[in-house]
């Protein structure tokens, strides 16, 4: 579950490189960063559900987190907390 300044995201568009497109549960589209620790270990792509920490300076920007896995996933929507 995420924190206080963590949100939930699906990923819309794959931009190449470590870039994605998000759409977050607050209803803002951002730009997703992936952190070179996920970069070769975990693939991302689109309609994946990930935990996104917006940039506090640059609102329209986010780091990834997290991926959820789609068993996952599926739980977090029948819950309700994404859609």
């Amino acid at each position: 579950m995420p924190n206080d300044d963590e949100l939930f995201a699906v990923v819309t568009e794959h931009n190449g490189g470590n870039h994605v497109r998000v759409q977050c549960e607050d209803g803002k589209e951002r730009m997703g960063r992936i952190p070179g620790r996920m970069k070769f270990r975990t693939w991302i792509e689109t309609d994946d559900v990930v935990l996104v920490e917006p940039w506090d300076w640059q609102d329209e920007k986010a780091n990834i987190e997290w991926r959820y896995t789609s068993q996952d996933a599926d739980q977090l929507r029948s819950e309700g907390h994404i859609q």
